[in-house]
């Protein structure tokens, strides 16, 4: 797979901050998945570190948009960084809109639980059919295409990445509400799986592409999550459970992709 034009090198010194950045941001929703181990007892901290790893995971996909739309509008890297903040921040509100909302909407119709866990189960069908989410083309997005002439170039690139973002979150929330019914565990573990996102960008792009087999890991997620919502009103998983399938098969993935790189088969 070619590496998209967005996916440009920075300089060693961004790249160090980059990455003491995204180390921050990752420790910082680790240090909080453990503070409400200790104030609220292990199974939120195990709701919320799976639903952390669901949204991480599923978050890569968000670093090829990233790319994408800076390639299509060959963007300054400098721009990009602004660009990428205010991405971040659309994507956090929007995203949290969406979790509230939605747990709202199960707590009142009981029939969405299924319906919900039809939907991720599809997607992770879907992704290990296709080796991959759903296609995006900047230029063919009906906001770029509207936008496109009538508002500077990084307007539209930015209406590009929020767009995105909002079908890819059509995909990725729905498996947080499959792990946890706690509107505040559900949020945190949004928001601190994107917070580093925008450092994160500029530090593991690239190296993304080595990740073959994270795909099919994610599509593994998704098949078990979606199950698991199906098979709720029989079967009762416990959320150290969920965890510990969600990490196992996610670092399995990752682990693979390695190893097979370090051997030279990737």
């Amino acid at each position: 797979m070619p590496i998209p034009a967005g996916l440009k090198a920075e300089p060693g010194p961004s790249r160090t901050r980059d990455a003491v950045v995204a180390l921050a941001c990752v420790l910082l929703g680790l240090g909080y998945g453990f503070g409400l181990w200790l104030a609220r007892g292990g199974d939120s901290a195990q709701q919320y570190f799976a639903g952390y790893l669901i949204e991480l995971s599923l978050s890569v996909d968000n670093v090829f948009v990233f790319a994408l739309v800076f390639g299509q509008f060959d963007l300054d890297p400098n721009l990009r960084r602004r660009l990428l903040l205010w991405g971040v921040a659309g994507a956090i509100l929007f995203r949290s809109a969406f979790l509230v909302a939605g747990l709202r909407a199960i707590a009142r119709f009981g029939w969405i639980v299924p319906a919900i866990g039809a939907l991720i189960l599809a997607t992770g069908i879907r992704v290990a059919i296709r080796g991959g989410r759903r296609p995006f083309d900047p230029a063919g997005n009906p906001a770029v295409r509207f936008l496109r002439g009538r508002v500077p170039a990084a307007l539209v690139a930015l209406a590009a990445l929020e767009t995105a973002d909002l079908a890819f979150a059509l995909d990725s929330l729905p498996a947080v509400l499959a792990v946890t019914r706690d509107a505040s565990v559900a949020v945190a573990s949004n928001l601190f799986a994107i917070l580093g996102l925008r450092s994160m960008f500029f530090v593991v792009s690239a190296a993304m592409q080595s990740l073959r087999y994270l795909n099919a890991g994610v599509a593994a997620v998704l098949v078990f999550v979606g199950a698991k919502m199906l098979a709720g009103p029989w079967l009762r998983v416990p959320s150290a459970a969920s965890t510990a399938v969600i990490a196992g098969v996610l670092a399995l993935s990752i682990g693979a992709s390695l190893l097979l790189r370090k051997r030279g088969r990737i």
